[in-house]
């Protein structure tokens, strides 16, 4: 394929690397930013990201580099795959670097911890309102995206002209995006899941049967359309792959981080112990958090969210949250 632009990932873990890998097959120049400069030359020397994506070797495409100083091309497009609670702070990094015409997307998942904000308004504050965004987000494993599986996801943005480039830049055989222009859907999707699949990991882990994960799930994806809509999401947006697709896998499949984390938790570690078991950043506990309060401030009923954030603040044990759940009063299914 004809090289058609330089592109600047940001983030060198599963995700980010999986990522750089779809843009590198599809024969772009991209250069592939980690904050660690010894994962970095890991990378540069073995040609493989070992710690989160063994055996999986980096396209020929694929530049690692840990200093914004070393960029080697003008930067069209950037992406930015980092943890939630980094966002700001890489793109604090990153302004200097760039120009006002640099298009910047996303694969982060989550809100900004300290203050609530969609990872749009956080964009907007540090780059500039009119610069042209969007989000990538759905239901993709790092690890199945890196082997070349199929996958599809969502690339959402206000700029329609903007997220048909991305299609374009990310599109091959075994990755099919599709455009969106709901990022404020897109976005809580994306927080809301991580939380939900920290319960049914929970439930699992006290082995309550197939029944409870699918309740979890279903009721689970109400709470997230609650949410979405008072924030201004569209709420045909969770009934697609950024929505009940991406919930169904992390909620499914042990590959979860967040579903780990939660069947861990069911299983007597204490938070600290899950957190070494999962050995990434598990994006549902400060989702948690935030998310609850939101909730509370809109006077949004979101009792899946608020039990799983009262266990991961010592208020509940797994068992207790999960009875309290079951205790609460009947109500009619839709409202």
């Amino acid at each position: 394929m004809t090289q058609r632009a330089a592109i600047l990932v940001l983030g060198a873990g599963s995700w980010g690397t999986a990522l750089a890998m779809v843009l590198a097959r599809n024969g772009h120049a991209v250069q592939l930013w980690g904050h660690n400069p010894e994962h970095m030359h890991s990378l540069q020397q073995q040609r493989q990201n070992q710690r989160f994506l063994p055996n999986i070797p980096l396209p020929e495409q694929l530049q690692p580099i840990s200093d914004f100083n070393t960029l080697s091309l003008p930067v069209q497009d950037v992406l930015v795959v980092v943890p939630s609670h980094a966002f700001r702070a890489t793109l604090q990094q990153l302004a200097p670097h760039i120009s006002p015409e640099t298009r910047i997307c996303w694969a982060t998942k989550g809100l900004e911890e300290h203050s609530g904000l969609l990872l749009h308004q956080v964009v907007e504050q540090e780059l500039g309102a009119q610069r042209a965004m969007a989000i990538l987000s759905g239901p993709s494993f790092a690890g199945e995206v890196a082997r070349d599986l199929p996958t599809a996801v969502t690339i959402a943005s206000p700029d329609i002209d903007y997220a048909n480039d991305l299609v374009q830049l990310f599109h091959n055989r075994t990755f099919r995006p599709y455009t969106a222009n709901d990022m404020i859907g897109v976005q809580a999707g994306g927080a809301v899941k991580n939380v939900i699949a920290i319960a049914v990991g929970m439930a699992d882990g006290m082995g309550l049967g197939a029944n409870t994960r699918a309740a979890l799930i279903t009721r689970g994806l109400m709470e997230m359309v609650r949410f979405g809509t008072a924030l201004g999401g569209q709420r045909e947006t969770f009934m697609g792959l950024a929505g009940l697709g991406d919930l169904t896998l992390t909620c499914t499949d042990n590959q979860s981080r967040n579903r780990r984390f939660g069947y861990a938790l069911a299983q007597g570690q204490s938070l600290t112990q899950a957190l070494e078991s999962v050995a990434q950043v598990v994006e549902g506990i400060g989702a948690a958090r935030i998310i609850d309060q939101l909730a509370q401030q809109l006077d949004i009923e979101m009792p899946i969210v608020s039990h799983v954030q009262h266990v991961l603040t010592g208020q509940l044990s797994v068992p207790e949250a999960a009875m309290a759940l079951l205790a609460r009063d009947p109500k009619p299914e839709l409202l």
